[in-house]
């Protein structure tokens, strides 16, 4: 062979770790291209460690190189597709899935837990949230203990610097990606959980205007029963709403249900559903249900309180199949509350739900149901589900059931790898 037949040769293609498959097709065709991309996707699929991702990314540059120089044939009409984009777009997704694979790295981990440094010194946070901002850094203290310090918070400027010195001390943590990845996953899922909790957290921007009001303290300047909430209306329903409390009697909630009936206010309504969820009354249960068949989540909220076991009919259709995730975990919450095991079945159903939170939201509410039968279920997602939130609310409802097999079963998780874990499981064992 010349040197000029040498230099246009088409390469032995490689896979990308070692191996010299052996490929049939003609060098330079379309067929040739697809079959090194299948020899690359099977290495792919075997790959272990980030020196075979590497070996698998050269290859791709090298395949790349190859198919822009290459002689394709064009399409003969608009509706054929052209075969060097259809190749270059399968070296694309083969791009993106080795990215998919690689790490977790520290790197990550450090990056995250920056970001919720930013989020906790930016965000105006009400009293409660404050409170719950606390909670998340200390819950993340506890959960990357084993790998880096996080120091004690009692502010919120305090709970920024912890989580920035944090972030620097794991970024320098020697975690390699392929040996360390157990430790490094760990460290993933704790910064996960405290960006959860950081979004749970209740901020100033979180509050409805009138709770902004009260936050600002507007309504100070008013006092005893002079105090009037803006429209007049609503003073009247609070006063009514005081009255049912101390008299449990109809009378006093029946103005309320007719202001629900006759006031055209979306403000109103929500402020009376308000008044509905924490005085649970039975003779509303007729116009709650109506409003909560329009899958209203304020309405089910109420029809939980409520705790009328008529609402199950409609409440179980509205967690069957892949919905709305956040409609379906207030209904969820709500059959728990409601208490009937007519529902254990259905709500035993999304335990195998796609949405971590909708299998969170079904294992507490079968916990609050109580129903026995519950607790193989349970013990499955305790044992297998892959999110540690998840199976802490297996074992929670397993201890809420508190037969001595759902303590035994709870309890034997108390050196389970995530903490969020082991404290349910210590609660259920008694230490």
């Amino acid at each position: 062979m010349s040197d000029e037949d040498s230099e246009d040769a088409e390469p032995e293609p490689t896979a990308g770790n070692g191996a010299d498959p052996e490929i049939e097709a003609e060098p330079g065709t379309v067929a040739y291209f697809e079959e090194r991309l299948n020899v690359a996707e099977g290495a792919l699929e075997d790959a272990d460690t980030e020196a075979d991702l590497d070996g698998i990314e050269s290859n791709l540059d090298e395949i790349e190189t190859h198919v822009a120089d290459a002689a394709l044939p064009e399409p003969e009409d608009e509706d054929e597709g052209d075969p060097k984009e259809e190749l270059e777009s399968r070296l694309s997704d083969l791009r993106d899935s080795i990215e998919d694979q690689r790490g977790p790295y520290v790197e990550d981990v450090a990056e995250e837990v920056q970001t919720g440094a930013g989020t906790v010194a930016d965000t105006r946070w009400t009293d409660d949230g404050e409170a719950q901002v606390l909670d998340a850094v200390a819950t993340f203290g506890e959960a990357v203990a084993d790998h880096a310090d996080v120091a004690g918070a009692d502010t919120v400027e305090g709970a920024s610097d912890a989580l920035t010195e944090a972030s620097e001390a794991i970024a320098e943590l020697d975690l390699d990606p392929d040996e360390d990845s157990e430790a490094i996953t760990t460290l993933l899922e704790a910064a996960g959980t405290l960006t959860d909790d950081l979004e749970a957290a209740e901020g100033y921007d979180d509050l409805s205007v009138r709770r902004k009001l009260e936050y600002e303290g507007f309504y100070e300047v008013i006092e005893g029963e002079h105090r009037k909430d803006y429209p007049p209306e609503l003073n009247a329903v609070l006063v009514w709403e005081k009255r049912y409390k101390e008299s449990r009697e109809s009378e006093d909630v029946e103005p309320i249900l007719l202001a629900l009936d006759l006031m055209d206010s979306e403000f109103m309504e929500e402020n009376i559903l308000d008044t509905f969820e924490r005085i649970a009354p039975p003779e509303a249960y007729e116009p709650v249900a109506q409003r909560a068949s329009r899958r209203d989540k304020q309405a089910v909220r109420v029809l939980g309180k409520i705790g009328d076991e008529r609402a199950i009919e409609t409440l179980v259709d509205f967690i069957d199949g892949d919905g709305d995730p956040a409609l379906q975990r207030v209904t969820l919450q709500a059959l728990g509350e409601i208490g009937s095991q007519e529902a254990t079945q259905a709500v035993a159903d999304r335990l195998a739900a796609d949405n971590d939170g909708v299998r969170s939201a079904a294992a507490r509410a079968l916990g609050l149901l109580g129903d026995t039968r519950a607790i193989d279920p349970l013990a499955d997602v305790l044992d297998g589900d892959e999110v540690d939130e998840v199976r802490a609310s297996a074992a929670w409802a397993l201890r809420q059931i508190g037969t001595e097999r759902a303590l035994h079963i709870a309890g034997e998780y108390a050196d389970d790898r995530s903490y969020v874990v082991q404290v349910e499981a210590e609660k259920a064992a008694g230490v």
